[in-house]
């Protein structure tokens, strides 16, 4: 016989009498004890995700680009379905070294977004009420001034990353596949 549980009943305690005719036993006394059943709050699997269904979520790819969207299905992949997806772009103006980053964002509007689950980074859910407020220290600005800054800033900090290899080499480093290619 199964049961219909939810994600939020709690787990069975140790002992307790189950409904149906299974629960008297054969007469040969007590029904042997259940193993212990964790917590819904342990599961780390897609099942999750239900709590979060038609909610409005941030999520973090692990190419960088963070989308917002309400999440309206999911999969066992933790594949995800967002309606009135908007991908935010950051462009900082300020020296890094600064506690608080200032710059632009820009939103590019995506409607429907399909987001392959191995591609997720970290996901949230949105407080409605701070989602109209811009991001602190940065300004909206037209999508091709904060693309073109964006762009500008990561190909400074490949240039950067790129001299860091060449000096590791010469002390005898090696970066991440840089290696020989042996055929």
């Amino acid at each position: 016989m199964m049961e219909n549980l939810s994600i939020h009943d709690p787990p069975p305690q140790p002992g307790a009498q189950l409904p149906g005719p299974m629960s008297q036993g054969l007469g040969r006394g007590a029904p042997p004890p259940q193993p212990q059943q964790l917590p819904p709050q342990m599961f780390t699997t897609a099942a999750q995700l239900l709590d979060l269904t038609d909610k409005k979520l941030l999520v973090w790819l692990r190419d960088g680009r963070k989308l917002t969207g309400v999440l309206r299905s999911w999969d066992q992949f933790a594949n995800l379905v967002l309606q009135s997806t908007v991908e935010r772009i950051f462009a900082t103006t300020s020296d890094p070294s600064e506690t608080q980053p200032k710059g632009v964002y820009a939103d590019i509007p995506h409607g429907i977004f399909l987001v392959r689950g191995e591609n997720v980074l970290l996901l949230g859910e949105i407080d409605l009420d701070k989602d109209d407020d811009p991001p602190p220290g940065f300004e909206k600005a037209d999508f091709n001034i904060v693309e073109k800054l964006a762009k500008e800033r990561k190909a400074a900090e490949k240039a950067k990353e790129k001299t860091k290899l060449k000096k590791l080499a010469t002390l005898g480093f090696e970066g991440e596949n840089l290696g020989e290619i042996l055929l």
